[in-house]
């Protein structure tokens, strides 16, 4: 497994980086926030490296990021899900990673606020060009987010290509 030109794992060489130095952030599906832990504090967690003075930057970059500035010292449970959903994302850009997965980010969200934030999510993307993975069931996602599609069925890869090329040769609703 590789990402660019470093190999993060490869059994035939003994090719294993620590996943702590992939340099990969995750968004979880229900954000596994840190319940005791300020909005601020969730994002500065993987920040451990850095200065005092680079953390608070990092931190107040990413709260302007994901439009919660006001919201630093809220924790997770005086924050809606899409606010959740944000600090999530912020905590997993904060450490700058050459990756960034993402678990059915909108699953536990209104149909409403879904569709702010998947604008939210493209904005940030075209932003921080930080190559995302996505894993989805809602097609609408998909068609909204995604500029290649991987579509699998039954844990097999069925067609990779453009979105638009593969729901519509695909049958895909």
């Amino acid at each position: 497994m590789a990402l660019g030109q470093r190999v993060l794992y490869d059994s035939a060489t003994g090719a294993d980086v620590a996943t702590r130095d992939r340099r990969i952030g995750y968004v979880f599906q229900h954000y596994a926030l840190f319940p005791h832990l300020s909005a601020a504090a969730n994002i500065a967690y993987g920040l451990h490296d850095a200065s005092p003075t680079d953390r608070s930057a990092r931190v107040k970059e990413l709260l302007e990021m994901v439009d919660l500035t006001g919201f630093a010292e809220r924790r997770p449970h005086e924050l809606s899900g899409g606010q959740q959903q944000r600090v999530a994302l912020a905590r997993a850009l904060a450490p700058r990673p050459d990756l960034v997965l993402l678990d059915e980010p909108f699953a536990a969200i209104d149909s409403f606020v879904r569709d702010h934030l998947r604008e939210q999510l493209r904005a940030i993307h075209t932003r921080t060009q930080v190559p995302m993975i996505l894993v989805t069931h809602d097609v609408a996602d998909v068609r909204r987010l995604a500029d290649t599609v991987v579509l699998y069925g039954h844990g097999v890869v069925l067609e990779v290509g453009a979105t638009a090329e593969v729901l519509d040769t695909s049958g895909v609703q």
